[in-house]
């Protein structure tokens, strides 16, 4: 028994005579028996899985307690015949707060163990590469903080995927190719290449060859596992194979595949689930994009465009050739154009690619130019309070029909207050002929007190931009006002 649990024993025997002597039976629970590490239930056949109930075990003076605290633990050993990947876990116990460890063995002590693994919760597992004839011990039991209860345990050897060694590398026929592959027992084979870009360590790799018909760019990434890592190399043994490019983190890898030349992919994972989603396609033409601005320009303006395309073979754009729609054609990412005329212009840019790939793109830039004046603003030189009186404003457009408002406003003292505002359509007529925007207005003993009146008025061309907007503001000369024969009640 183990040390601390005596005192639990001794009262249970003395609870036991107590009731024997009253004519009584007492049954004491006893701990499992493989409570104590000495006695740790050995695992000959693979799967196993067992049931025990933890509720009565306990822990052995200085039984470790790796990763995180536990209690009413039990114990199992295995030594494997065959090297492999293996998979340990709790899954199905009666409580959620499960901890399972697996050490490997040097001696019979605890002071002999070495932690290889461990995990908590019931349902996650420890995967581990364990070595023909070493052993290797499992401590179950619940975290502390968690009542024990029915626990359950599995082991299982896990077969590596297909294509694990690159001598079994999954051949690739046709792109675009797509693979997914459970890499949790992955390995990784003697004198492996470490690729350029990776770390010094992994959790086992996967192959694929492809021998290309034709010499063209290929792409390839992983994808899965954002701890993951691609290389490629060419070669005709593991030792001999020579990098020809390195990703990781899901990044592309483009390269120019020659014909009849074999590439090998190893594929590898560092963290992150054990599903891992190779892509091999032959490398996408670039896509063409540009935007410009103003993107409603008049013949004043300066047209600056913008190249917008990209590269999804990540190798990037070499050249860009436009064609501005009116005879002009420009070189390089930004080229700034003024048309002369009023029209629909139709831009076409072509990018180009270092390895030849091309894509192109156009658009329509419509160039048209609105333009209306405020050519007079007509106000009276005098009115009294109470009078009420027209004021006009006399608007010409001289290139599209328009649909404009006017907005009056009127001075008061330390800004202006907006009297009215009257929407109308604007059509083009000849001899600089205007549309006229009537008003009436009633001047009030305010604007008597103050003596005078100033109207300005303001056109704004409501579906399009004005290009000139400078004429679209006029101020009339001052009205003077007096406060006449009206007088309101509240006049002072």
């Amino acid at each position: 028994m183990k040390g601390y649990t005596l005192s639990r024993l001794a009262v249970a025997i003395l609870i036991g005579m107590a009731l024997a002597l009253q004519g009584v039976s007492a049954v004491v629970a006893a701990p499992p028996p493989n409570d104590n590490f000495a006695d740790a239930t050995e695992i000959s056949v693979l799967p196993y899985t067992d049931s025990a109930d933890n509720t009565e075990a306990t822990l052995e003076p200085d039984e470790p307690q790796n990763c995180d605290y536990s209690s009413n633990t039990v114990w199992y050993w295995f030594k494997p015949t065959t090297d492999g990947v293996f998979r340990a876990d709790m899954a199905g116990s009666s409580f959620w707060g499960t901890t399972l460890r697996v050490y490997q063995a040097t001696g019979p002590g605890f002071s002999d163990l070495s932690l290889v693994g461990c995990a908590t919760w019931s349902e996650n597992r420890v995967t581990f590469l364990a070595q023909a004839g070493v052993t290797y011990y499992f401590q179950a039991g619940n975290l502390s903080w968690y009542s024990p209860g029915m626990l359950q345990f599995h082991l299982q050897k896990i077969p590596p995927p297909s294509n694990d060694n690159w001598v079994n590398a999954k051949l690739i026929s046709t792109l675009a190719f797509d693979d997914d592959v459970d890499t949790e027992a992955a390995t990784q084979e003697e004198r492996e290449p470490s690729p350029s870009c990776g770390y010094p360590y992994s959790l086992g790799t996967i192959w694929y060859a492809f021998t290309p018909q034709e010499t063209r760019l290929v792409s390839a990434y992983v994808s899965g596992a954002w701890e993951s890592l691609l290389a490629v190399y060419t070669g005709n043994s593991v030792p001999t194979l020579t990098e020809i490019g390195c990703r990781r983190y899901g990044e592309l890898l483009t390269f120019r595949a020659n014909a009849g030349t074999t590439y090998y992919f190893q594929v590898a994972r560092f963290g992150g689930g054990p599903w891992l989603h190779f892509h091999l396609e032959v490398t996408p033409p670039p896509v063409a994009s540009f935007y410009f601005w103003p993107s409603d320009p008049t013949v004043f303006d300066t047209v600056q465009f913008s190249d917008n395309s990209y590269d999804p073979g990540q190798v990037g754009i070499q050249s860009r050739s436009w064609n501005l729609g009116d005879g002009t054609t420009a070189t390089g990412c930004c080229p700034s154009h003024k048309y002369g005329a009023d029209g629909d212009y139709t831009v076409n840019l072509a990018v180009t690619t270092p390895d030849g790939r091309a894509a192109s793109t156009h658009q329509v830039v419509h160039v048209k130019t609105h333009d209306v004046a405020i050519v007079r603003l007509g106000a009276p030189q005098a009115a009294s309070a109470g009078q009420t009186r027209h004021i006009y404003v006399d608007i010409n457009s001289n290139r599209y029909e328009e649909n404009v408002q006017v907005q009056l406003f009127k001075s008061v003292p330390g800004g202006s207050q907006l009297v009215g505002t009257l929407n109308m359509l604007v059509p083009v007529r000849k001899s600089n002929r205007t549309t006229q925007f009537d008003f009436s207005y009633t001047f009030t003993n305010d604007d008597a007190r103050t003596g005078k009146v100033t109207f300005r008025a303001v056109a704004i061309i409501m579906d399009a931009r004005d290009a000139l907007p400078a004429d679209n503001e006029a101020v009339a000369s001052p009205t003077k006002v007096n406060r006449g024969s009206f007088q309101s009640p509240l006049t002072p």
